[in-house]
């Protein structure tokens, strides 16, 4: 698949954490970007994944949603699962980049204004007080010991007997 783009392994690596059980609306795809880069890319260029990926075989539409194909599972599949979300996006891109299609499947249309009401909604959901699951957790800004632990020395052998 040449030439490939970073906003198709952020999409396909989206898809991966939206659309595990399901096939992911589009708004879980927007959460699970949001989550994965910080931001969310441009309303064209998903516009323009979306069909590029369909194009070649790697995302399908299902029941409503979006999925991927297994081909897409496979090049989305790591063996590291403590990598962070920058190596696993850079991976994938290499994968990506050795990708042959085995013949055109249909585009998956996504349109601008379905992609940018998707963008609204989450930004919605950010500001609301409900909590969303695809939100990282944050991490703790105190030191990791746990209170209590390690704070007396062991008493000496000798005073130990009775």
């Amino acid at each position: 698949m040449h030439p490939v783009h970073d906003v198709d392994a952020l999409l396909l690596l989206a898809m991966m954490l939206s659309a595990k059980r399901r096939p992911a609306e589009l708004v879980e795809v927007v959460a699970a970007a949001d989550l994965i880069q910080g931001n969310v890319p441009a309303e064209q260029k998903l516009v323009e994944a979306f069909e590029r990926l369909g194009v070649h075989g790697l995302l399908a539409e299902a029941e409503g949603g979006y999925t991927l194909t297994p081909a897409a599972q496979e090049i989305v599949a790591t063996k590291s699962r403590k990598a962070d979300m920058s190596e696993r996006v850079f991976t994938i891109k290499d994968k990506l980049s050795v990708y042959e299609a085995k013949g055109e499947s249909a585009p998956v249309c996504v349109t601008l204004e379905q992609v940018t009401t998707a963008i609204l909604a989450h930004r919605a959901t950010e500001k609301a007080t409900v909590k969303n699951l695809l939100v990282a957790k944050p991490k703790p800004e105190g030191g990791t010991n746990r209170p209590g632990q390690r704070q007396r020395k062991p008493m000496p052998a000798k005073k130990r007997k009775l």
